[in-house]
């Protein structure tokens, strides 16, 4: 560790908490793919807020956004752990889910899919949108989760998202949506760096 803050790992340096701001590209791209399905809720809850970067993209749209994180980074949002929330707590405009989760705990290695079950299997949200990294699925020991929780829709970034702003990001990243209003198989979708959906959000070159 350096100064209790960050650590050098293969020649990058790793955030204390693995806090990584979401840049707003991934965020902007699948908003305007989304963003009629997620008009149907009152709320829309980002429960690993950090320092509000996914929540700033969603109100500029109009959502209303209901932001908690274990980690106070500024945003305003609600201070508490993940899994201390129940049903009841997220209930009514409260079950749909926007964030880019820790990675940890939603692979198998070390979190055996602890967040994703908590989420769909204890909140039971209606809606969950996770970025994540473009291979999750492959783990084997998901098998029997994928089997389970299928994916509505999957949106592929082709670009990789330099997360550390150190530059060479090392991974292509999806958004993985589940959507209880969905039905079909799963279906795949690409988004784009830059396009015309940047300006038609934003008003601006992309």
């Amino acid at each position: 560790m350096l100064d209790g803050s960050y650590e050098l790992v293969d020649g990058l340096v790793r955030e204390k908490d693995d806090f990584y701001p979401t840049p707003p590209e991934p965020t902007r791209a699948f908003l305007h793919a989304e963003i009629d399905r997620l008009r149907d809720f009152g709320l829309i809850w980002e429960p690993a807020a950090g320092d509000g970067a996914m929540v700033r993209e969603m109100e500029s749209l109009g959502l209303t956004v209901l932001a908690s994180d274990m980690v106070d980074r500024g945003c305003g949002a609600i201070i508490r752990d993940f899994y201390s929330f129940n049903r009841f707590d997220v209930c009514g405009g409260g079950s749909a889910i926007v964030t880019n989760p820790p990675f940890q705990e939603c692979g198998w290695g070390n979190g055996k899919a602890r967040w994703l079950k908590h989420a769909l299997d204890v909140l039971d949200v209606d809606y969950m949108a996770l970025l994540l990294n473009w291979t999750w699925p492959g783990a084997g020991g998901l098998a029997g989760f994928w089997a389970g929780h299928p994916c509505a829709r999957i949106y592929l970034m082709r670009w990789k998202i330099d997360f550390t702003g150190q530059g060479a990001p090392p991974m292509l990243n999806a958004w993985f949506v589940w959507d209880k209003k969905h039905q079909g198989e799963t279906v795949l979708r690409m988004l784009d760096r830059k396009d015309a959906r940047q300006t038609e959000l934003f008003g601006g070159p992309a």
